[in-house]
C-alpha cells in the first residue's frame, strides 16, 4: 500500500534524532515533508536539503511552540509551501528535569504549552481538512512517564498523560472519516536531547539491556501511519520497562 505517497506531512521536533528519523522515513515513502524545528535550525535545514537532493520534496520551517500563535503560523507556512497537511507527527517536546518543589507556575505552563497545547492546536488546525478529504494521520508523541510518572518531573508526566485524552477524544470521533489518531510513547532513546540522565546509568533500567534508537521509533511510527485500521491507541516502545 502506498498510503503515504504524495501526502503532505508535517513533523515537529524534526531537528532531533526521532523527528529526523521519522522525516526520512516519510520521505522514503514518497511524502512531501515539512521539517519543523524550534531553536535548532541547522540540522533541520541540512535534513531538508538531504531529502531534496535525494529526489524528495521537503522544506524546513521554524516555530517556537511555547508561543500560543506558533502552531497557526507553522501550519500557514507549510500550507503555503507544500499544501494542506495530511499527516501530522507531533514529535516536538520539552523535558526539563525538576523536582516537585522546583517547578514554578511558569515552568508548568511552558511544559504544557509545548507538550500539550501545541499538539492540540496543530490538530485543531489540520484535522478538519483531513476529515473533509477523507484521509488523515495524526500521531502524538507521549512517554512512558505518562504511565509511570517517570523521573523528569510532574509537569512533564502530566503533559504527556494529557495527550492520551486528546488522542482518544479525536480518534473516536474521526474514525468514520478515514482519519486515524494514535500516540507513540517511547522511553530512553539515544541521540535525543530528552534523556533524563547519564546513558550508562539509564541503560540499567531497561530490561532489554540497552537504550532505544531513533530508527526503531521511526520504524514503529511509520507502521502506525501506514495502517488505516489502527486508531485510538497509545503504543509503548520502552524496551520492556512498563508491561501492560
Amino acid at each position: 500500500m502506498k498510503t503515504l505517497n504524495r501526502r503532505v506531512a508535517l513533523v515537529t521536533g524534526a531537528s532531533g534524532g526521532i523527528g529526523q528519523a521519522i522525516a526520512r522515513g516519510l520521505a522514503a515513502e514518497g511524502a512531501a515533508v515539512a521539517v519543523a524545528y524550534g531553536s535548532h535550525a541547522e540540522p533541520a535545514d541540512k535534513l531538508a536539503e538531504e531529502l531534496v537532493s535525494s529526489g524528495g520534496l521537503a522544506v524546513a520551517v521554524g516555530a517556537d511552540l511555547s508561543r500560543a500563535e506558533a502552531p497557526d503560523e507553522l501550519v500557514d507556512a507549510v500550507e503555503s509551501e507544500l499544501g494542506a497537511v495530511e499527516v501530522l507527527v507531533a514529535a516536538a517536546g520539552l523535558g526539563r528535569r525538576q523536582k516537585l518543589e522546583e517547578v514554578s507556575l511558569e515552568d508548568f505552563d511552558e511544559m504544557l504549552a509545548v507538550n500539550l497545547r501545541a499538539p492540540f492546536r496543530l490538530a485543531q488546525r489540520t484535522v478538519p481538512g483531513m476529515r473533509e478529504r477523507g484521509f488523515g494521520r495524526v500521531l502524538f508523541f507521549s512517554s512512558v512517564a505518562a504511565f509511570t510518572g517517570g523521573v523528569v518531573g510532574p509537569h512533564y508526566a502530566a503533559s504527556k498523560a494529557g495527550l492520551h485524552g486528546l488522542t482518544h477524544f479525536l480518534a473516536s470521533r474521526l474514525a468514520p472519516s478515514g482519519v486515524t489518531v494514535n500516540a507513540l510513547a517511547p522511553a530512553l532513546i539515544t541521540e535525543t536531547r530528552m534523556l533524563p540522565g547519564d546513558p550508562e546509568e539509564l541503560r540499567a533500567r531497561v530490561p532489554v539491556g540497552r537504550l532505544g534508537r531513533p530508527e526503531e521509533v521511526a520504524d514503529l511510527a511509520l507502521a502506525i501511519l501506514r495502517n488505516p485500521y489502527m486508531t485510538n491507541q497509545v503504543v509503548l516502545l520502552d524496551g520492556g520497562i512498563y508491561p501492560h
